[in-house]
């Protein structure tokens, strides 16, 4: 079961944590571009190749570090085809280095759509009589907040391949109150009721440790709503953004694991691929930053967890 792989990644790595590749342009340190455009011109093709040059990078900086990486489909969308070849060939990559991939797409639509995005991220699509991957991501993030219909269609494709969701129950971001955090129902919230559906939709898919394919999303910027999910939710594995540059904690992220240090797994993008920026040595130490800053990161998170 998918997250049984990630959890045995994260013990043996003694490493509860999750890269965010979601790089701009502008986040590439400059002798990758320079080197890109001189091949390909100030182009998309050329940002998107800078792009995947510096994932390699990145990837090879942290692969016996870091047990997961999550690119966010955003950053390689507005490069156009050129940028969604450039993430297809990074999910490869990081494949081969025996990296667990979190492809964070946020999909939530339903029918035949929703089918097609699960065959699209996590399964296969019939050509002729053969049957082709597309980007073969271990686990998607999901909106579910249309309900069951636009979750099923990913958990049955998971369940055909061995693997598994994120889905949103209470986000990092400043306006996740607004709708989150809405009263529903006695002494209820609107993120408290999707807990419980995301614990219900994924019911007897539990693996090795027990959780089931349906994890959630909890941010780590309200560490008492991520308590109170923690405890709500036994059965769900946690993806916890929000820590570092959105202002969440080592000491935050802690409620989001239970017995063991399992049962979680917390992300942070800047403040590694960026790392670099704070150096002063213009990019060319890019490889050393990151992996200075997932230490830093693993070390400053398990001062309050003890993974075993």
């Amino acid at each position: 079961m998918s997250f049984d792989v990630l959890q045995e990644k994260i013990i043996r790595m003694k490493n509860p944590t999750v890269v965010g590749l979601d790089p701009k342009p502008e986040y590439v340190p400059e002798h990758i571009r320079k080197a890109s455009y001189e091949q390909f011109g100030e182009t998309l093709e050329g940002a998107a190749d800078a792009v995947f040059q510096f994932n390699k990078g990145l990837i090879d900086a942290l692969c016996d570090v870091v047990p997961a990486v999550k690119p966010q489909s955003a950053y390689y969308e507005r490069l156009g085809w050129h940028g969604m070849a450039a993430l297809e060939k990074t999910i490869r990559y990081a494949h081969e280095k025996g990296m667990y991939v979190i492809a964070d797409i946020k999909r939530g639509d339903i029918g035949s759509t929703a089918e097609a995005y699960a065959d699209a991220w996590l399964g296969v699509t019939k050509v002729g009589e053969a049957l082709c991957g597309g980007f073969n991501a271990d686990c998607v993030t999901l909106n579910g907040y249309m309900g069951a219909d636009s979750v099923n269609p990913f958990l049955k494709v998971a369940g055909e391949r061995d693997k598994s969701v994120f889905i949103l129950a209470k986000t990092s971001n400043p306006g996740s109150g607004e709708l989150q955090n809405v009263a529903a129902g006695e002494g209820d919230t609107v993120y408290g009721l999707m807990a419980d559906l995301i614990e219900k939709w994924g019911a007897g898919t539990e693996g090795k440790y027990g959780y089931t394919r349906a994890g959630a999303v909890a941010g780590a910027t309200y560490p008492e709503e991520l308590q109170k999910l923690r405890a709500r939710m036994p059965h769900t594995f946690l993806l916890v953004p929000g820590y570092g540059a959105q202002g969440g904690t080592a000491e935050d992220v802690q409620y989001a694991f239970q017995d063991k240090g399992r049962g979680a797994i917390v992300n942070s993008s800047r403040g590694i691929i960026c790392a670099w920026q704070k150096t002063g040595k213009n990019g060319a130490d890019y490889q050393e930053a990151a992996r200075a800053a997932a230490i830093a990161m693993r070390d400053d998170i398990c001062r309050f967890i003890a993974i075993q």
